[in-house]
């Protein structure tokens, strides 16, 4: 009996290497991968404006590392006690206003160094509304609970959406010439939105990445959306709240990104640092018992010799963790 339809998901002609720098950019989904590649010891910067939905936020969010821009005090703005920019997750949010411009910046400046030299971007779009202050009509990534008056809602078109990329794309590709780009729609629902209103949106997303993952060499589409809406396609898959994939859908995601957008070799050395991963995790009963120091030292010798034969890999938080059970 067939339980779920098939899915053909195209793959890039050189895939993700280990070696390779990898930046995200968008939804919330967007660290549901980053995460995964994170934990897997992949080299990775996720967001760093923070979360970003619409496409105009995460255009303008990766052009601002392309030029390395510096904002200003002037452009934050006080809220709830707060200092808040509207371009950024509340994450960078503060009491202080220098402190919180100062994260801002060094985000920005570690953002720039980091595209410069990343081989892939990862860009998950999750709507196409866009919210821009009735004063000035300047789009907002964030909100940041402000009065919904001060706010104007806006469903971007598909050209609006084609053109707010690719006129970034432009830029990316002059700034760092050897970078590729996958991109996603998140299989997250706005049902804020309404559930008509958000599939029109998701609409629109489609048909304008797919615009233009036909017109431009070294652009990919991941499915990740259909993988769950129309694959899964059962509310057993989301959370309590029916609109976020659990951690079952999730995972059936990742499973299909590795196996299609990361090389074989890397494939395989990320299931030897899993189980070193799984490892730290583990939390003994009885700390003080041989067999949980010789479990430390085995995997302590394990990772060793994964530093010996991959230098590129970052494992010294484990390779710590794991040299207390031993001098």
């Amino acid at each position: 009996m067939k339980l779920m339809l098939d899915i053909k998901i195209g793959e890039p002609e050189v895939k993700i290497d280990y070696r390779d720098r990898i930046m995200l950019v968008g939804s919330c989904f967007t660290e549901h991968i980053g995460d995964s590649l994170s934990d897997l010891k992949f080299q990775v910067m996720q967001n760093p404006n923070g979360i970003v939905f619409d496409p105009s936020s995460v255009a303008s969010s990766i052009t601002s590392y392309i030029e390395n821009k510096k904002y200003s005090p002037e452009e934050l703005v006080q809220l709830n006690e707060l200092w808040q920019s509207w371009q950024h997750h509340s994450r960078f949010s503060g009491i202080n206003k220098h402190e919180v411009l100062d994260a801002i910046n060094n985000s920005q400046q570690e953002a720039h160094a980091f595209l410069r030299g990343a081989r892939w971007l990862i860009i998950t779009l999750g709507t196409s509304f866009s919210y821009r202050l009735t004063d000035g009509a300047t789009p907002v990534a964030n909100c940041h609970r402000a009065p919904s008056a001060w706010f104007n809602k806006y469903m971007m078109t598909t050209d609006e959406t084609i053109t707010a990329l690719d006129t970034m794309m432009y830029r990316l590709f002059q700034f760092n010439p050897s970078i590729n780009i996958i991109y996603t729609v998140s299989p997250v629902r706005h049902i804020r939105d309404g559930i008509i209103e958000n599939n029109r949106s998701k609409a629109r997303l489609l048909e304008a990445v797919h615009h233009l993952v036909n017109k431009f060499p070294r652009l990919y589409y991941f499915p990740a959306y259909e993988l769950v809406i129309d694959v899964l396609r059962d509310y057993r898959f989301y959370d309590i709240d029916l609109v976020h994939p659990n951690f079952q859908a999730t995972s059936f995601v990742i499973e299909h990104f590795m196996n299609h957008y990361v090389n074989e070799s890397s494939v395989t050395l990320s299931k030897e640092i899993e189980k070193i991963v799984i490892a730290k995790k583990h939390k003994p009963l009885q700390p003080d018992t041989d067999a949980h120091k010789n479990f430390l030292k085995l995997h302590a010798e394990r990772t060793k010799n994964l530093m010996s034969n991959y230098p590129f890999l970052s494992l010294q938080e484990e390779l710590d963790f794991f040299g207390q059970g031993h001098a």
